[in-house]
């Protein structure tokens, strides 16, 4: 009898074991990777929560192809090659569908070739400098020409800005960027000496000599401006020391590329107020989908005061484009939803609809907005539509014969319009 027990409690157990693994293997894995430690945790650790809801919320909708989708989260920690690490395992170990995820430009450069390898999707949700497009990669914030351009258009011609420094952390996103930059404004007629450039390391905080430059430069008779692509928590002590230094927006104002909600949110921004960013997409958005978000997040979060941002929003498009490329595929096959997923259109958060297109970045309205005293930002200009996002600069002589179209028959990245050949030769 007791035999007969054990062999029953064996069999039950093998059993339940079966039906957990295959449990387990209904359930669709969703990647997310960003940096839950290190330099850039205050800016990732929201996107990982966004992400959280995101899943949560389809799984109240009755999940996908039938299936619940489950959250694998990992902690690249701010460390730049082991962001391919995790990649790797993501897909190689935990068998996820699709990866969202990296924030600066040197974590998405290094997961690039894992994502080709394995062919597996990375839906990418910040700002960047362009000059790429691949095919397992889809790019849901801002190229150059949503971003950067219409920033420098603005202070230009709203602003009346002649002299210009270009500050940015040193890193891919901001030189290239800044390269851009410089060439645009060169074409605009602006001087050699009326433009300065600095770097500085992720993480800087002595900003006092830098600033102090900052302001003798803009003590030459004509309006200047920073453009900032300075990334991560050096933005803390940055704006604390133009505070400390007197510098006011209405002297020279900061126009921002990386900073948003979430960053102000650690900020005294009394000092700030009137300094801009340049963005997507702002929690003050006046619109009833963008007022549902905000409401949704705050119960997933169970924090009122915990703020929305650009790449939140990002993370919300893209993620919805790749529901609907799936549900339209009928798979979650990565071939599949690459084709799927072109002319897919989703709504943004302001108010209007934002598609994936051949080049596999989307559109997007751009809004610059001016800091205010509750840490938010008041719009001060919008464009009138939504802008395609270039994946090849105009302003660069490498770049401006180069357009992405990843539909067949030409399926490439980099093709070359002034020779005819793919490989940008």
């Amino acid at each position: 009898m007791k035999t007969t027990f054990t062999k029953l409690a064996v069999a039950g157990l093998m059993a339940s074991t079966m039906i957990g693994g295959a449990a387990a293997e209904e359930t669709i894995k969703v990647g997310v990777l960003h940096s839950l430690s290190g330099t850039m945790a205050i800016s990732e650790t929201t996107l990982k929560d966004a992400m959280l809801m995101l899943i949560e919320e389809q799984n109240k909708k009755g999940g996908l192809l039938g299936k619940q989708l489950e959250a694998v989260v990992v902690d690249p920690a701010s460390d730049w090659p082991l962001f391919a690490e995790k990649a790797r395992e993501l897909i190689e170990v935990n068998d996820v569908d699709a990866v969202f995820g990296a924030w600066t430009s040197v974590s998405r450069k290094s997961v690039l070739p894992v994502f080709e390898e394995l062919n597996s999707l990375l839906f990418y949700p910040v700002q960047y400098e362009g000059e790429e497009s691949q095919r397992n990669v889809f790019y849901t914030g801002a190229a150059p020409n949503q971003q950067a351009i219409p920033a420098v258009d603005y202070l230009m011609n709203e602003e009346g800005v002649e002299r210009w420094v270009l500050a940015g952390t040193d890193y891919v996103y901001p030189r290239t960027t800044n390269k851009i930059l410089e060439a645009y404004l060169k074409a605009k007629g602006v001087a050699e000496e009326d433009i300065l450039i600095n770097y500085t390391p992720f993480g800087h905080s002595d900003w006092q000599t830098i600033v102090s430059d900052i302001k003798s430069f803009g003590s030459a008779g004509k309006k200047t401006a920073v453009v900032s692509t300075i990334n991560g928590d050096a933005n803390v002590p940055f704006y604390k020391e133009l505070g400390n230094a007197g510098i006011k927006a209405e002297d020279i104002p900061v126009v921002a590329f990386s900073v948003g909600e979430e960053e102000l949110a650690g900020l005294d921004a009394e000092p700030l107020v009137g300094h801009l960013a340049a963005w997507n997409y702002f929690q003050s958005a006046d619109t009833d989908i963008n007022a549902e978000f905000i409401e949704a997040w705050h119960a997933f979060i169970g924090d009122e005061a915990r703020v929305t941002n650009d790449p939140m929003e990002a993370h919300f498009i893209g993620f919805n484009m790749w529901v609907e490329a799936v549900e339209k595929a009928g798979t979650t096959d990565a071939d599949a939803v690459i084709d799927a997923i072109v002319g897919v259109s989703v709504p943004n958060l302001t108010g209007g609809y934002s598609t994936m297109m051949p080049n596999h970045h989307i559109t997007k309205p751009v809004l610059i907005g001016e800091i205010q005293g509750d840490g938010q930002f008041e719009t001060v200009w919008e464009t009138s539509g939504l802008v395609v996002g270039d994946a090849w600069s105009d302003f660069l002589d490498g770049s401006k014969d180069l357009i992405a179209d990843w539909r067949a028959p030409l399926s490439c990245g980099n093709f070359n319009t002034a020779t005819g050949k793919c490989g940008g030769s």
